[in-house]
């Protein structure tokens, strides 16, 4: 019985060395944590931040987001935000180049260097690793900038040149140049520098209102010249301007005199052309008319001539076919002329070829009359009138009719 107690207290005694020993561990490392830094354990850098990574207070590397841990001497993990760092200041005593007090509202944002600007990082981290870290410090480092920016900026323009229309961004882009100029030692970027507002004081904002009315003014009335001139010499120019305006009256009526007159030579030399233009063409037609008319009478001559020419061709085409017809008789004429027996013999044979066998044929002295002999039953011819016809001298056949029956 006595053995079992102390064995229970053995076991009590040994747990509670172990649990001693590890709250002596966690005590430890708590101690090391944040007093000697030895190590870090699943530190997070988060999307909008850059991580810097330090031993012995060098910059071991820039990372970006993620989860790291580390063990050695003197090791740390710090963060500096790429977040925008807005700042706004405000100087309501300007003094511009032509002595006049303006107030400028200047509104930008800081940006710290990022993981692609290490190099910036290393080079700075010991100078400005308080700017990095720490927004309010740096607010109010581009805050004293950029009041200096906009002393430089408004002392080197006119009260016009920084108030007035596009002046007022000639000055913004001065403003944001000085800034980033000067934050660029810092190795911070400065953007979206904006000029929200002009502060004038109650003077010069009634000189300034004084000026647009001049200005107003002045294009209301052009021909005012003076208009900018002392209150004495308004009245003068009142004069002048009336003086001026008549003699444009007479000048605007004298041109206008002109221009119409200008306007009726136009018109008559217009007219004139219009004239002409119609004479031209009547001519024109006139000899348009006359040229179809020679062009018919060609025509027609022409036709008669081809006319001719075709009647004069068929004439002679007709006379040589007669000739062709009369050749063979012509020849015969010629050949009867040169012989005269021919003829005779001619005729003998055409009277010769006129009979038949059934003619008859009575031959009988010159101064004699025929008896004519009428067949009948009984009666026979007695001549033969093919030998007679061949024994007939030529001399006595006179034109004999073909014979036909005997009445």
């Amino acid at each position: 019985m006595s053995a079992q107690p102390n064995s229970f207290r053995r076991l009590f005694r040994s747990a509670g060395g172990i649990v001693l020993a590890i709250l002596l561990l966690l005590l430890i490392l708590f101690l090391l944590r944040f007093t000697g830094q030895f190590f870090y354990a699943f530190e997070q850098v988060s999307p909008e931040e850059v991580g810097i990574r330090l031993q012995s207070g060098q910059i071991e590397d820039v990372v970006g987001p993620g989860v790291y841990s580390d063990v050695g001497l003197f090791v740390d993990l710090r963060r500096v935000s790429s977040r925008a760092v807005p700042f706004v200041v405000t100087d309501p005593e300007l003094i511009t180049k032509d002595k006049q007090r303006i107030g400028l509202t200047v509104a930008g944002d800081a940006f710290r260097p990022g993981v692609a600007d290490k190099d910036l990082l290393r080079n700075n981290w010991a100078q400005y690793s308080d700017l990095y870290q720490n927004d309010e410090l740096l607010r109010t480092r581009m805050e004293e900038r950029a009041r200096q920016a906009m002393k430089v900026c408004v002392g080197d323009r006119t009260f016009d040149d920084a108030v007035i229309g596009t002046a007022r961004d000639e000055l913004r882009q001065c403003i944001t140049d000085e800034i980033d100029d000067m934050a660029s030692n810092y190795g911070v970027n400065v953007a979206n520098v904006a000029v929200p507002d002009v502060i004038l004081l109650p003077d010069a904002q009634a000189r300034l209102d004084e000026i647009v009315q001049s200005r107003l003014q002045t294009e209301k009335a052009k021909q005012d010249e003076l208009k900018a001139m002392a209150e004495a010499q308004a009245q003068q120019a009142q004069q002048q301007g009336e003086v001026r305006v008549a003699q444009s009256r007479l000048q605007e009526e004298a041109r206008q005199q002109a221009t119409l007159a200008e306007l009726d030579q136009v018109k008559i030399q217009a007219q004139r052309a219009v004239i002409e233009a119609e004479r031209a063409n009547e001519l024109a037609r006139v000899e348009a008319d006359k040229a179809i008319i020679q062009a018919e009478k060609d025509n027609e001559l022409l036709e008669a001539q081809l006319d001719l020419e075709v009647q004069t061709a068929r004439a002679a085409a007709a006379l040589e076919e007669a000739k062709a017809a009369v050749a063979n008789q012509m020849a015969l004429a010629d050949l009867y002329a040169q012989y005269p027996a021919f003829v005779s013999l001619a005729m003998a044979q055409a009277n010769a070829s006129a009979l038949k066998p059934t003619d008859k044929v009575i031959f009988t002295p010159e101064g004699t009359t025929p008896t004519i002999v009428v067949p009948g039953p009984g009666i026979m011819p007695t001549v033969d009138t093919t030998a007679a016809a061949a024994q007939v001298p030529a001399s006595t056949v006179t034109n004999v009719p073909p014979a036909g029956p005997s009445n």
